[in-house]
């Protein structure tokens, strides 16, 4: 939505596709918002969740985030029996007062990545299941982030939002020729 505005495209309000379907999303003070499906189903296994925020995504909670070997733990579980053919995306969460913090491997990537918006919205609902209240704030290495959702059940979130700002990190120019 960052780059839509930068271009002129659109100003405040947007809808965008993406591989999940079609959402709504607005800019505010500088803040981007962008509305989520709703989640209707999380799977817990062994203190560890699955759920689908439009991608899939693996979460668990750990100790000392900063220390945790996220890349061979992340690739481990990506390639693991339980997400074959696909795999799936992977995100540790510790808490924190006032806020969870957020690492994610991110399939494709295979490797990390500095935010995740469907992986820090997954984390958001664990955390709502595990006592957090909304709107959760979050903190990423790519920055800081908030999720508001409301809680139907246990099994049930909807009006999810993600909400930060976005900021420019790279132009170039890529010269294409033919011979």
């Amino acid at each position: 939505m960052a780059f839509a505005t930068e271009l002129g495209i659109v100003d405040k309000h947007m809808q965008f596709e993406t591989t999940d379907g079609v959402h709504d999303g607005f800019r505010k003070d500088g803040i981007y918002h962008f509305h989520l499906h709703d989640v209707k189903k999380v799977t817990i296994s062994n203190g560890q969740y699955f759920i689908d925020t439009g991608s899939p995504h693996h979460v668990e909670w750990v100790n000392d985030l900063n220390n945790f070997n996220l890349l061979e733990e992340g690739g481990k579980i990506r390639y693991s029996h339980v997400y074959r053919p696909s795999g799936t995306n992977v995100n540790f969460i510790e808490k924190a007062p006032d806020k969870i913090k957020v690492r994610t491997y991110e399939r494709g990537v295979e490797n990390e990545t500095l935010s995740c918006g469907t992986g820090v919205t997954a984390c958001a609902i664990v955390a709502g299941l595990e006592g957090y209240q909304s709107p959760v704030a979050i903190e990423t290495k790519g920055g800081k982030l908030q999720v508001s959702f409301t809680k139907v059940d246990a099994q049930h979130f909807k009006d999810i939002y993600l909400a930060g700002p976005a900021e420019k990190v790279f132009e170039g120019i890529f010269d294409v020729y033919s011979e």
